[in-house]
């Protein structure tokens, strides 16, 4: 990264302007630029986030120590990179702590061979499924999206699930299509704490559909492949790629004849006699038998028949 004249901030420090990296001088003669080196404030700059954020991820140690200079902590190329890595994998949906657990992998897979790949920190091999775009809200902008309804429970809720993040004063809400339709869910009067119930169990069986997918890969197509070698990596890009509509494809067909074998069971329900109070979502009644006990649909005792 290219130094910048101090006009760029009009502050000195040593005579050198605060918002300039600071390189370090390279071996005489040797012909490479020297390695470019940050301030904490310089870095946040670079990342496009805040000091008490880029603090708030050396407390979570998502980054390396700084080197230090007495008092003054000096950041590299590879601080400013892991920034940006952990910028776009908030992006995608991941938490924090997953995003601790992708790095961890990631430093321990880096002599194994193809681990560092897999994870997306330094290569694009895989893309990533995911086409969300993030939104940035002040505290303001949260409440006019859902009036009333955020409290500390329901922030919580959102940040364990990954549906938001805290980026010094602003929140960062994860997806744009999300974010608008949790709104249209509350406007409609489905309280948030209901609707990030939904999400967490949406995210279960979704986690779970991911799993069908990746091991149909990996049990048909990838057998007897125990560490992935530039070919394996480039095969399985390919058929990621291949994948990433079908999979979209069977997911929304299914969710769409479920909702229309829910919805059918619901409307038979309301159509009976004693209306929806029954089982509900199964389109059964369940009366009471004469002696108060529980009974089938006619009364009778244990004779429960499919309306």
């Amino acid at each position: 990264m290219a130094d910048r004249s101090s006009a760029d901030s009009g502050r000195t420090d040593g005579g050198r302007a605060d918002g300039a990296a600071h390189a370090q001088a390279g071996p005489e003669g040797d012909g490479t630029a020297p390695p470019a080196e940050y301030r904490t404030a310089e870095l946040a700059r670079a990342a496009g986030i805040t000091v008490r954020t880029l603090r708030f991820y050396r407390e979570r140690r998502l980054l390396p120590p700084p080197r230090r200079e007495g008092r003054i902590a000096w950041y590299n190329e590879h601080h400013l990179n892991r920034l940006r890595t952990i910028s776009a994998l908030l992006a995608r949906g991941h938490t924090l702590g997953g995003i601790a657990d992708l790095i961890d992998a990631f430093e321990k897979g880096r002599d194994a061979g193809g681990a560092a790949e897999l994870l997306g920190l330094e290569s694009t091999l895989v893309p990533p499924w995911s086409e969300e775009t993030p939104v940035r809200l002040t505290p303001e902008d949260l409440a006019a999206h859902f009036p009333g309804e955020v409290t500390s429970d329901n922030l919580a809720a959102a940040l364990d699930l990954g549906y938001v993040a805290v980026d010094g004063d602003e929140v960062v809400h994860v997806s744009r299509r999300l974010l608008d339709a949790s709104t249209a869910l509350v406007g409609e009067g489905i309280p948030l704490e209901a609707v990030l119930e939904a999400g967490r169990v949406v995210r279960e069986h979704a986690d779970a559909v991911a799993d069908l997918f990746t091991n149909l890969v990996r049990a048909r197509l990838f057998t007897d492949v125990r560490e992935l070698s530039p070919a394996d990596l480039r095969r399985l890009s390919e058929v990621m790629d291949r994948l990433r509509p079908l999979a979209k494809q069977v997911v929304d067909v299914e969710l769409a004849l479920a909702m229309d074998r829910r919805v059918r069971a619901e409307l038979e329900s309301w159509s009976r006699p004693d209306g929806p109070e029954g089982e509900a979502g199964t389109g059964r009644q369940e009366r009471r038998g004469p002696d108060g006990g529980s009974g089938g649909p006619d009364g009778e005792p244990g004779d429960r028949r499919d309306g």
